[in-house]
């Protein structure tokens, strides 16, 4: 099986044209990065992909810096190396200092560490929580 090679604006078809160019005027972008050039193979899962991320990450009760330090912490604890860079980028365009990077990772690597050892001692949720 060949590898995969990213699609660019040129190669592609009508309808990845047209998301690509959603994404570039959406983000005030010359080009679309390589997340959506490798996701074009599949123009149904970009579109898809594309408006879910639209929905979930547009103004809402949470401030942008804040969504998107939150899809850094879950990129760092899935080992996403391509979405802990992109996110990082966006969060601090929106305003992460370095100071709140560092929170940031500690409460990541806090919450891994307490989560595993909940998980492993099978701790029982204490009634309190449950409301």
């Amino acid at each position: 099986m060949s590898q995969r090679v990213p699609i660019d604006y040129g190669d592609a078809s009508a309808e990845v044209r047209a998301v690509f160019d959603d994404i570039k005027r959406s983000r005030n972008v010359a080009d679309v990065n390589n997340f959506w050039k490798y996701l074009a193979h599949d123009p149904v899962t970009l579109k898809r992909t594309w408006e879910s991320i639209k929905e979930v990450m547009a103004p809402g009760a949470l401030d942008a810096l804040t969504k998107e330090m939150i899809y850094l912490a879950v990129s760092v604890t899935n080992g996403c190396g391509y979405c802990i860079a992109s996110h990082n980028a966006a969060a601090r365009k929106a305003g992460m200092t370095d100071a709140m990077f560092g929170e940031l990772m500690a409460v990541v690597g806090m919450a891994n560490e307490t989560n595993r050892l909940a998980n492993g001692y099978r701790v029982p949720i204490d009634p309190a929580f449950e409301k």
